[in-house]
Order: C-alpha cells, then sequence, then structure tokens
C-alpha cells in the first residue's frame, strides 16, 4: 500500500519540484548569468559613451558637476574612462595609469584591431574584449571619437563579472541545500496533514465496506477534505439506517414465507386429519340410513336404533367441526382473547357441580379443598374450556380407585391449576404428541366415549394465547394435566 501511498507521491513531487527548480536555476547561472552580465555591461559602457559625448558637445565636460556626475556612472558600472583632447593631453580619466591605456588607445587607432574581437561597431566607435598584458586581465574597452574630435577610451574588467557570477551559483546552490531540506521537513509536515485526514476516511469507508457503521470523522476544519468527512458520516447513517429497513422487512418477509408455510402445512394436515376423522361418522351415518331407506329392519325399535346412531354420530361430527373452527381461529390469530379480572376457584366448583350427574353414572369421586376466593387475569369463558377438557379427559380416563383430584396453588403471584385421575399413565412415546391435532393414545377408548383428538390442541392454542404455561405429569397411579394463570 505504501508503494501507491498518496503521502509518498506527494513528498517524492514536491521536493523534486524544489531541487528541479534549484538546478535549474544553477543550470541558467551557469550558462546565461555571464552573457547577461556582459550584455549589460556592454549597454552601460554605451551608456557612458553618450554621456560623455553629450557633455562634449555642450562644452561641460571640465565643469566639476559633471566630474561628479562622470564619477557616479563609473562607480555605478565599475567602469574607466579617458578622455583625451587634440593635443593628447588628458581631460577627463579614472585611471591611475592612463599613459599605458593611452599607448594601447594610439595603437587601436593606427595599427587596428582584430576585428573578430570586435562585438559592436559605430562609425566614431568600437567595442572589443581584450585581455591586458601586463595583467592577464580580461575587459570590455569602447574606444574611438567623441563628436567633438576628442579620443576616448572606456573599459571595464570582466573578472568582476565571472567572480560574481561564480559567487551568485556557490550562494544559490548553498541557499539550494537549505531550501530542499527545509521544503522537504514542510513537505512532510504538510502531507501528514493533509493525507491523515484523508486516511482516517479510507479506514471509515473500509469498516464501512464490513457494515461497521460506528466509525465517524470528526476533523473540525472547513476544508475540502471536512465536507467530505461529513458526507461520509451522513452517507454511513443512511446506509446503517436503510440497511436495518431492509433487515427488518428482510425478517418480517421471512415470518410471512414461513408462517404461509405453516398455514400451508396445516391446511394439509387439516385437510388429512378431517377426511380421516370425518370418515368413519359419515360411513356409518350412510350405512344407517341406506338400511332405513331399504327397510332392513321393520319393526318401530330397530328403525329408532338407527335413527339414533345417525343423530349420534352427527351430533359427534357437528362437536368436532365446532371445535375444528375454534381451533383454526386460535391458531391463526383471529380469535379475541378478553383479559379480564375472576375468580377461578367460582368457575372450577360451578363446572364440577354441572358435571355432578355424569361423575355419579360413572362411579367417580372427585377431592377438592376448600378454597377461598382466587383472583386471576385471563379471558374466563376460554380459562373454562381449558379446565372442561382436563376435566373431561379425566372423567373419560378416571381407573381404578376412580378418583379425580383438583388442586388449586399459589405461587409468586402465579395460579397453578391441576387435574389429577387415577388410572394408566400416558406411554413415554406419546408425552410430546398429546398437544397435536387428531393425535389419540387409545383410539379405540377415544372412540369409545366419541373423542376426537382436538380439544388438548385447543388446550395448547389457548394458553399460548394467553401467554401461559400448561403440561402434563406421569405419575404410577395416574395423570396430572395443569395450567397457570397470573394472579389478580
Amino acid at each position: 500500500m505504501m508503494k501507491y501511498s498518496m503521502k509518498r507521491q506527494f513528498v517524492i513531487i514536491l521536493i523534486s519540484l524544489v531541487a528541479g527548480t534549484i538546478f535549474l536555476c544553477l543550470f541558467l547561472n551557469t550558462t546565461l548569468l555571464e552573457k547577461y552580465y556582459i550584455n549589460n555591461k556592454i549597454n552601460a559602457l554605451y551608456e557612458a559613451y553618450a554621456s560623455i559625448n553629450k557633455a562634449s558637445i555642450a562644452g561641460d565636460i571640465n565643469s566639476d558637476s559633471y566630474d561628479i556626475e562622470l564619477q557616479k556612472i563609473c562607480g555605478k558600472y565599475n567602469i574607466n574612462v579617458l578622455v583625451v583632447d587634440n593635443e593628447s593631453v588628458a581631460i577627463k580619466t579614472s585611471i591611475p595609469d592612463y599613459e599605458f591605456v593611452f599607448k594601447h588607445l594610439l595603437n587601436n587607432i593606427i595599427i587596428g584591431v582584430n576585428q573578430d574581437e570586435v562585438i559592436r561597431e559605430g562609425n566614431n566607435y568600437k567595442m572589443q574584449m581584450v585581455t591586458d598584458v601586463r595583467t592577464q586581465t580580461e575587459y570590455i574597452e569602447m574606444w574611438g571619437f567623441l563628436d567633438t574630435g576628442y579620443l576616448f577610451i572606456i573599459r571595464s574588467a570582466l573578472e568582476g563579472i565571472q567572480e560574481s557570477v561564480d559567487i551568485s551559483n556557490h550562494f544559490l546552490a548553498y541557499v539550494g541545500v537549505v531550501a530542499i531540506v527545509v521544503s522537504a521537513i514542510l513537505v512532510v509536515w504538510l502531507s501528514n496533514r493533509i493525507t491523515k485526514p484523508i486516511l482516517e476516511l479510507a479506514d471509515i469507508s473500509e469498516r464501512m465496506k464490513h457494515l461497521d457503521f460506528n466509525a465517524k470523522y470528526h476533523g473540525k476544519d472547513r476544508t475540502e477534505i471536512a465536507v467530505l468527512g461529513n458526507n461520509i458520516n451522513e452517507l454511513s447513517e443512511a446506509l446503517e439506517t436503510t440497511i436495518s429497513e431492509l433487515k427488518t422487512a428482510n425478517n418480517e418477509l421471512l415470518k410471512d414465507i414461513q408462517k404461509k408455510e405453516q398455514i400451508d402445512e396445516m391446511r394439509k394436515e387439516f385437510l388429512s386429519n378431517v377426511s380421516h376423522e370425518l370418515k368413519t361418522p359419515i360411513a356409518l351415518i350412510q350405512g344407517y340410513a341406506e338400511g332405513l331407506k331399504e327397510g332392513v329392519n321393520d319393526d318401530a325399535d330397530s328403525r329408532e336404533f338407527y335413527c339414533d346412531v345417525i343423530m349420534d354420530e352427527s351430533a359427534k361430527m357437528n362437536i368436532m367441526v365446532k371445535k375444528l373452527l375454534t381451533l383454526n381461529q386460535l391458531e391463526f390469530g383471529n380469535e379475541i382473547i378478553n383479559m379480564e379480572r375472576f375468580d377461578i376457584t367460582a368457575l372450577i366448583r360451578n363446572y364440577i357441580a354441572s358435571s355432578e350427574i355424569l361423575l355419579k353414572q360413572k362411579e367417580i369421586s372427585v377431592r377438592m379443598e376448600e378454597y377461598g376466593a382466587i383472583y386471576v387475569w385471563g379471558d374466563e369463558f376460554k380459562t373454562e374450556e381449558v379446565f372442561m377438557n382436563f376435566f373431561s379427559n379425566a372423567i373419560n380416563y378416571a381407573q381404578d380407585d376412580k378418583i379425580i383430584d383438583v388442586r388449586i396453588n399459589v405461587e409468586n403471584q402465579r395460579v397453578r391449576v391441576s387435574v389429577f385421575n387415577t388410572g394408566t399413565p400416558i406411554p413415554e412415546g406419546s408425552v410430546a404428541h398429546i398437544w397435536e391435532k387428531f393425535y389419540k393414545v387409545d383410539k379405540a377408548r377415544t372412540r369409545e366415549y366419541g373423542g376426537s383428538g382436538i380439544g388438548l390442541s385447543i388446550v395448547k392454542a389457548i394458553m399460548e394465547s394467553m401467554n401461559q404455561q400448561y403440561g402434563v405429569i406421569n405419575y404410577d397411579n395416574g395423570v396430572e394435566f395443569w395450567f397457570t394463570l397470573d394472579m389478580a
């Protein structure tokens, strides 16, 4: 990752720019600065010539004021001047050994110069580069005649120019090294300052890629990076909200799919069980009805028996259908649960009293302690139906001593109602299935008392709709069914 690091590229580019600029300046200084200085010197010589020529024409060349002006020109451009009149007398000079320079001027006029050394030429002057034979110093000199006929020579040493160029290059080299070091430090600091928030944003985006939306940008500046960071924060929040909504919708969709599959299974199971359970009573009704129609027995008692069987089987079918409708409404959540406060003791005693005739017929004894009023929360009608199913099963399956024991226990603000009957325990393999629709432990006995195998399924649906507990316990001498309600 460091190979393509923005920080690394940023540092390399800026340091390269600084170093390249300095090396370019050194190259330009080395190759062009001396020429530039010489060109400026040539122009300075010409300006000095023009000034002297003008003063000569005006007759001010010998004045004190012009002496001052000439000194300024010589000092400013580092030049030396010699003006000689027609009698070879020096009128103006800034050269200490002007006799040697005068001889050199006469040689130039009389003998002439190498034309290759001439760098500029006019009607009355020439400008050339020469080397002083005594000092071996290079000069740029301009010589010739003024408009008044005076001889003149103006010269400037090139050694100062070359030295200036060398000094300039050395100084630029030193400054360049310092500039590269300082710029490198500043660039590293600046790149850290710039790339740190970018790396932070990269880390945030990496965490967002893995659906971690806790990371947030906390920059306080107002730069474009801060704007980007704030936008990423908003994007993170929007993505988190959207993904949360999608997960919620997906969860609801999965529930709907599971519910649909459950409904389909329940529908198939319902049709299969109903068709199986109705097959026997319908066959009986059909058989006895055909017997009546064909006059199998002509006596009144036989016809009455046939009619009783048909009516009995029809009644059983009617009860089973009603129970199936009730169970269907409970399982699909269409049945309204009316939570109310009522006395569970009174409800149980009233139902036992209503079953007194049946209990006497089957010679069953009911035991129940004297409980006071115990108030609970629940649907009173459906609670009665739960107790009715438990109590009816106890009556139908009571054996041996034929005792039914009803108990109400209160513990931790919860009321537990249990119905125990003596008899044969439920087989262990059947305990887990007794709450299923149409499941029958003893089919022959269930058929005997007209059971449909739906009662305990209704108990299960009612108790779950009220968010209460229920169950069954096997004992050596019987079976206990129980359910709980919240105490009011």
